[in-house]
């Protein structure tokens, strides 16, 4: 099922960090929409604003890590109308890195619900990063999504089709398929705790690095990320070292956000795991357990 009424508070305020907002969402997850089609909504207003903040061990976006392997907290604000159209804008901080704000991003988002079990979702977001760590973080880009939702009513499923920019475009494909449900309400019908247990599956460039030794590793694209090749080694001959692309999958990651929300108010905790298709030689990748935690508010 799809995520019900004060789950799209987190939706609307993570916008930025897609289906790898964990994993992502991250954003982020990193590639969510802000739909709403489970029939609890109230009506639909013209103008809300939300505001939210958040902490985690590290943050993940198209299969390499953004903080280096570093915790990192970030603050948000989203602009919506018509429950359709989204503005939103974040800023991070990492720790054990100068300075307070590390990058920020700037998105602009717009979902369509056509029935009761197919929505699409666009949206487009842009990364700026500090100049004094472009070397070490990231260099600034732009991403862009088209996503199709089926709600098979025992699962939801999302095909997500997008396109990074920094300097050459590449190209990302993403599944994600999850099971949302909540608890009664209780507190006077103004709280229950809701669930949404998914595996994510990502698709993207994969580089093959052969070295005349006959060793190959299978490694991630370079994307957004400062990346460098297997060493040449040392010794004379030096090894030759050749590199091939090919599309593929980088990664599986699992996640159970757990949320409780209370009239305009969400409170959300998701721990996940993610599992890489390629070894971290010369890259930003990771692996394992990862853990964020936000809050988030209705304004109007």
């Amino acid at each position: 099922m799809r995520r019900s009424r004060t789950c799209t508070y987190a939706i609307a305020c993570c916008l930025l960090l897609q289906a790898v907002a964990v994993s992502a969402g991250a954003q982020p997850a990193s590639v969510s929409g802000t739909h709403d089609t489970t029939g609890t909504d109230a009506k639909s207003t013209i103008h809300s604003l939300y505001m939210g903040s958040g902490f985690g061990n590290n943050l993940l976006y198209l299969g390499t890590t953004m903080s280096q392997d570093c915790g990192f907290g970030y603050a948000s604000v989203s602009y919506g109308l018509f429950d359709k159209l989204y503005l939103s804008a974040a800023g991070y901080t990492i720790s054990n890195f100068k300075p307070f704000t590390a990058f920020y991003s700037l998105g602009l988002g717009f979902n369509q619900t056509f029935n009761s079990w197919f929505d699409i979702s666009l949206s487009l977001s842009r990364y700026n990063v500090a100049v004094s760590l472009r070397d070490t973080l990231f260099s600034n880009f732009t991403y862009a999504d088209a996503t199709l939702g089926f709600d098979w009513r025992i699962l939801y499923s999302k095909i997500s089709a997008g396109s990074l920019f920094a300097g050459e475009s590449q190209f990302y494909l993403q599944t994600r398929h999850s099971r949302y449900f909540e608890t009664p309400s209780f507190a006077r019908d103004k709280a229950f705790f809701s669930f949404d247990p998914y595996v994510n599956i990502l698709f993207g460039t994969m580089v093959n690095v052969t070295t005349s030794g006959g060793v190959t590793e299978t490694t991630i694209s370079p994307g957004y990320k400062p990346w460098k090749g297997k060493g040449q080694g040392g010794g004379n001959p030096q090894p030759v070292t050749t590199y091939s692309e090919s599309f593929g999958l980088m990664e599986i990651d699992f996640g159970i956000p757990v949320a409780f929300s209370y009239d305009f108010f969400t409170i959300e905790i998701e721990p996940g795991y993610v599992i890489p298709f390629y070894s971290d030689e010369g890259t930003s990748g990771t692996s394992g357990f990862l853990l964020m935690a936000s809050l988030f508010f209705r304004i109007f």
